[in-house]
């Protein structure tokens, strides 16, 4: 089956580690492409390749401010994301739930010795 391309599919854009950090900085409020840069550690044509995919699937917006662009998140793009995650609710509670059922026993067992 062929691959979507990154900048159609939020599940490809958001597959690079990179892209999710710059979505993490973003969460906290708008910043500028060269504020994300330099507090990822990236290059600059590599983060403005990054926004660019990221824009392009509509997790960010930007807007001009003088010389620089300035980005913003726009989490509505991660609901395919959340409604696609979510549906493991239902293993990672009964997960838990068999998890904490193991740990009583132990704790019982422990008491009786």
């Amino acid at each position: 089956m062929a691959r979507a391309a990154t900048t159609s599919d939020v599940f490809n854009a958001i597959a690079e580690p990179q892209r999710r950090d710059i979505l993490l900085l973003l969460r906290d409020g708008e910043r500028p492409a060269t504020a994300i840069a330099e507090e990822l550690g990236l290059s600059q044509p590599g983060t403005s390749k990054h926004l660019r995919v990221l824009r392009e699937v509509g997790l960010v917006h930007d807007r001009r401010d003088g010389r620089q662009r300035v980005y913003r998140l726009d989490a509505r793009g991660l609901e395919p994301v959340h409604e696609w995650a979510g549906g493991f609710e239902r293993f990672w509670n009964e997960s838990f739930e068999r998890l904490d059922a193991y740990v009583q026993d132990l704790k019982r067992n422990r008491s009786a010795q």
